[in-house]
C-alpha cells in the first residue's frame, strides 16, 4: 500500500470539496421530498376528515378542493386537500 502524503492546503481542499458535495446531497433529497405527495381516493379522505364521500365530492364540484380524475377514480392531492380543508372550515365558521 502506498503512502499518500497531504499537506494542509490539500487537506482543507478535500474537506471543502467533501463539504460541498454532501450539502448539494442534502439539498438535493430535501427537493425530492417536497415535490412528492401522495394522492388519496374520496373514501379515503372522507373517513379521514369525518365527512361523508358525498361531502368531499360536492367539495369538489364547488372548487374548494382540486381534484384528478384518472378513469372513474377521483383523486386528490394531499396539500390540495389541506388547502381545501382550510377554506371550508374558514366558509363554515363565517355563518
Amino acid at each position: 500500500m502506498d503512502n499518500v502524503i497531504l499537506t494542509p492546503i490539500a487537506v482543507e481542499s478535500l474537506i471543502d470539496r467533501i463539504a460541498t458535495r454532501t450539502f448539494e446531497l442534502l439539498n438535493k433529497s430535501q427537493t425530492l421530498q417536497k415535490t412528492e405527495s401522495k394522492l388519496y381516493s374520496v373514501k379515503e379522505l372522507a373517513k379521514y376528515a369525518g365527512v361523508s364521500e358525498l361531502s368531499i365530492r360536492n367539495y369538489i364540484k364547488e372548487g374548494k378542493i382540486k381534484a384528478k380524475q384518472i378513469g372513474r377514480r377521483i383523486l386528490i392531492d394531499e396539500k390540495q386537500f389541506e388547502a381545501g380543508l382550510i377554506e371550508v372550515k374558514s366558509l363554515k365558521y363565517k355563518r
